[in-house]
């Protein structure tokens, strides 16, 4: 079981996904919003508290794999990949160009 502090750690984490999120699709101009904000919760919990991630050490050979198949929340993943620290957060103002 949570405590209400790690609930609130994981609150704020969501949020703060939402907004990068939003900010990522906002700025690129196209997306779908309610696919990528619908599992911010989800993904705060995973990489927040449940998965074995190290952003230092991306290929660590016993860390945990996402695989997400709901590709209109890739922006989301992204978002929180940023957070975490697995790449710099401008990089989001890249998304989709390449």
């Amino acid at each position: 079981m949570l405590t209400s502090q790690q609930l609130r750690q994981l609150s704020d984490f969501a949020k703060e996904i939402r907004k990068k999120t939003l900010y990522t699709i906002g700025n690129l101009g196209v997306g779908h919003i309610g696919g990528a904000l619908s599992i911010a919760d989800l993904l705060a919990l995973l990489y927040g508290k449940v998965m074995r991630v190290d952003p230092a050490n991306p290929h660590w050979e016993d860390r945990d794999l996402l695989v997400l198949s709901k590709g209109h929340a890739g922006p989301a993943l992204y978002a929180t990949l940023a957070l975490k620290g697995f790449f710099p957060l401008a990089e989001l103002d890249t998304l989709n160009q390449g």
